[in-house]
């Protein structure tokens, strides 16, 4: 049962553009008993149908810079042959490890980056 809470919750944070994977990976983390590297495999195969589906809608809507995304595509299929490399010479304590601190470096910079725009916004709206 927790499983399809999990699912609900990551495709529905994936469907908005927030990281459905990284939701999945902390929830399956913390609450499902499972070691890391398997859970970087569920979280991969999780994110197939809903890249698919939000392809799918943001093509119809025409939102999608086709020469920007081949570039990220190219650069994105090499970083992640090397990533997967490194994760397996890894032991899954410190991996865990290594994904907890750059979730938290992720968290610092995306909450410096909301207080940077909120002084720019209301420093605009001053003026």
């Amino acid at each position: 049962m927790k499983e399809i809470i999990f699912g609900i919750v990551a495709g529905s944070v994936a469907a908005i553009g927030m990281g459905g994977g990284t939701i999945l990976i902390l929830l399956l983390s913390l609450f499902g008993n499972i070691e890391q590297h398997l859970i970087q495999g569920i979280n991969l195969v999780f994110f197939i149908p809903t890249s698919i589906v939000a392809i799918y809608l943001n093509v119809r809507r025409k939102t999608i810079d086709y020469r920007l995304a081949v570039t990220v595509i190219f650069f994105g299929i090499i970083g992640a042959i090397c990533g997967s490399l490194l994760s397996f010479k890894i032991d899954n304590q410190n991996l865990r490890k290594y994904f907890g601190i750059f979730l938290l470096i992720i968290a610092i910079f995306q909450i410096y980056s909301f207080f940077r725009e909120y002084r720019l916004e209301k420093k605009e709206n001053n003026k």
